[in-house]
């Protein structure tokens, strides 16, 4: 047992820091649970230790360590998220969401409370059908124009879109990858129990599509009218509302405009060889050659005299780059967003894109990825939470939630709105969107819900089965199917899920089951019940949410089995507190989506999350109370 809580504290302490990324974290469990049989094993033949550590079965079970701690590859679980991934992605690509938000920005216009209120009341329902951090990721461009079409500050919007995501995700079985994730591991707890009750009977089997709606419906309800009550007093206006780009990331100090003078030592030279050659932070935006424009690649243009240049750089450097280069300033030259886009006036060349989680650039820096030569796009600010960097950027770690300001060709913004890398914080005009196909896609959606609700067909088939519909009605392309798992998600899920084995088959469940007992000497049943949705709640709200989930549920089981009380109560507390973190910007993927693009700092997840954490946990226990029983 302490060897199981010295994994899962290792676990804790590099889920919360994020040391290493939480997918790595995940196998190095599954790792560390496997190697303590066979090493403990070879301890006892060298004489070391007197008998072996089982930590994943019993000792002589015909089910090997190897088998268990692997279970989480060909967990129901694993296969059924991985199929809502596919799924979310068919629904995307027919742009059928993003339809549904041009309209709502024209209905919104410039009312605050109506903008607050179609944000919360879209995301929610979405969420409950599509993963709700694919909800998120599709919605984010939506509510950004909408805020600054509407003259509103993104901040005033984007907590609220997270976190209504969050508790829209409760309202059916496949909102999120948490429910199903408990589904599972409360069956499988089930099924282990010797002498089973008819509640824990009756969670062999998991949830069903529409088990917990009612309740889902309920605290969505309250979040809708805590958002339109109280939260909108405590969201902050951390970037002010500006219709340009260039003014909102404040570029005027570092974005000027130079001409080459005939005497310049860079005529003749390539823009790739200039860059490479100078000592200076500079980077060359745009190039302006007899009245056209010329963006990312620049590095094959050869630089010639009367070549005007938009730079990024501070004042500083621009007057040791105008001595030493040969160059002269533009004199009245004004920085705007529709100067940054004279190259396509008719597309989007200047956006903001969000670095996502699990994506290849995070612990990276802009230069080590070649961000420039990879994705002909110029990066011109960095906005982290509250701060914004517009200089010396190359060498800065990015991190997951990091907000850039890039500018590029109109095929450059498309192929990073394309790439899983990043997310495009606004809507760019596409013409690949398959809109004839919507019909479709809402219909494979609907069919999933359909065959898993009345228990014809398990959750995990019908949602497989509309993985290859989304590809065989064209609503997908088979190349597309693998870019739209998010596979960080997948290995986590599978790398945490034998640590709640390794809880169960050592009584580390037991043990921290008997000590929230021990609460029941000054506290009834239904205030530990709400004791338990807010242990989960703290623990989520630091570590995985998925973590949670398998840490917990084995503990749910056993304080249940204790204090003679329903265990299907214990278990929807921990669900419903998993899928509900709000007061950090780490406790959930969405709430780091909106960091960067919101310029939130830390502790306004705290102050707009705790009191709605609280009113849940209150809303939450007695809401089980009241419909099931405890």
């Amino acid at each position: 047992m302490m060897i199981v809580f010295a994994i899962i504290l290792a676990a804790l302490v590099l889920f919360a820091t994020e040391a290493v990324p939480v997918d790595v974290t995940a196998i190095g469990i599954m790792i560390a649970l496997l190697v303590v049989e066979p090493v403990s094993t070879m301890l006892v033949e060298w004489g070391v230790l007197e008998s072996a550590v089982y930590v994943l079965r019993a000792p002589g079970s015909e089910v090997t360590a190897v088998e268990r701690g692997l279970s989480g590859f060909a967990s129901v679980a694993t296969i059924t998220v991985l199929a809502m991934f596919i799924l979310s992605a068919g629904v995307r690509r027919t742009g059928v969401i993003q339809i549904l938000g041009r309209k709502v920005g024209a209905f919104t216009g410039e009312d605050e409370t109506r903008q607050l209120g179609a944000t919360v009341g879209i995301v929610s329902p979405i969420s409950g059908f599509i993963n709700n951090t694919a909800a998120v990721a599709i919605l984010l461009p939506m509510v950004t124009d909408i805020a600054h079409e509407g003259n509103t500050s993104p901040s005033k919007l984007l907590i609220p879109l997270s976190y209504a995501s969050m508790f829209g995700g409760t309202l059916t079985l496949i909102g999120t990858s948490t429910n199903i994730l408990a589904s599972e591991i409360a069956a499988d707890v089930a099924s282990d129990v010797a002498d089973p009750s008819p509640a824990v009977v009756a969670l062999q089997d998991g949830f069903s599509m529409f088990e917990f709606t009612a309740l889902g419906v309920v605290v969505t309800v309250v979040g809708f009218v805590y958002f339109l009550v109280v939260g909108r007093y405590l969201l902050p206006s951390r970037i002010e509302p500006e219709d340009d780009l260039a003014a909102e990331f404040r570029l005027s100090e570092y974005l000027t405009e130079v001409v080459v003078r005939e005497d310049s030592p860079l005529v003749g030279q390539t823009v790739r060889d200039a860059l490479a050659e100078t000592e200076f932070d500079v980077d060359l935006v745009q190039l302006i050659r007899d009245d056209e424009v010329f963006l990312e690649p620049l590095g094959p243009k050869t630089i010639q005299a009367g070549d005007l240049f938009t730079v990024r750089t501070d004042r500083e450097t621009l007057v040791e780059l105008l001595d030493v280069e040969g160059m002269a300033v533009v004199p009245e030259f004004e920085i705007t967003e529709d100067e940054l886009e004279r190259a396509d006036p008719a597309a989007e060349n200047l956006v903001e894109i969000v670095v996502a989680p699990g994506s290849h650039v995070v612990g990276e820096s802009i230069s080590s990825v070649n961000f420039r030569q990879r994705y002909d796009a110029t990066v011109l600010a960095l906005r982290r939470g509250g701060e914004l960097i517009r200089k010396r950027m190359d060498d800065i770690v990015l991190r997951v939630g990091d907000t850039l300001l890039v500018q590029g060709t109109a095929d450059s913004i498309q192929r990073l709105d394309d790439n899983r890398d990043f997310i495009v914080a606004q809507e760019i005009e596409r013409h690949d969107y398959r809109e004839e196909k919507i019909p479709v896609a809402i219909g494979v959606i609907l069919a999933v819900v359909g065959l898993a609700a009345v228990d014809l067909l398990p959750i995990v088939v019908s949602a497989l089965a509309g993985a290859v519909a989304m590809v065989l009605t064209g609503c997908l392309k088979p190349g597309e199917v693998y870019d739209a798992v998010q596979w960080d998600v997948i290995v986590l899920l599978a790398g945490v899920i034998p640590l709640g084995t390794a809880m169960q088959h050592t009584g580390a469940a037991l043990y921290l089951a008997d000590l929230l007992v021990a609460t029941e000497a000054y506290l009834p049943a239904i205030a530990v019940l709400g004791l338990f949705y807010i242990l989960t709640a703290a623990l989520t709200n630091v570590v995985s949410n998925n973590a949670s989930v398998v840490l917990m549920i084995p503990v749910a089981f056993d304080t249940a089995a204790k204090l003679g009380a329903s265990p299907y109560a214990f278990v929807l507390a921990v669900t419903f507190a998993a899928s509900t973190a709000f007061m950090t910007p780490v406790g959930y993927q969405t709430n780091l989506f909106v960091y960067g693009p919101g310029g939130y700092k830390f502790t306004d997840y705290t102050l707009v999350g705790t009191p709605l954490q609280l009113i849940f946990a209150v809303v939450t226990t007695l809401g089980i109370a009241a419909l099931w029983g405890i």
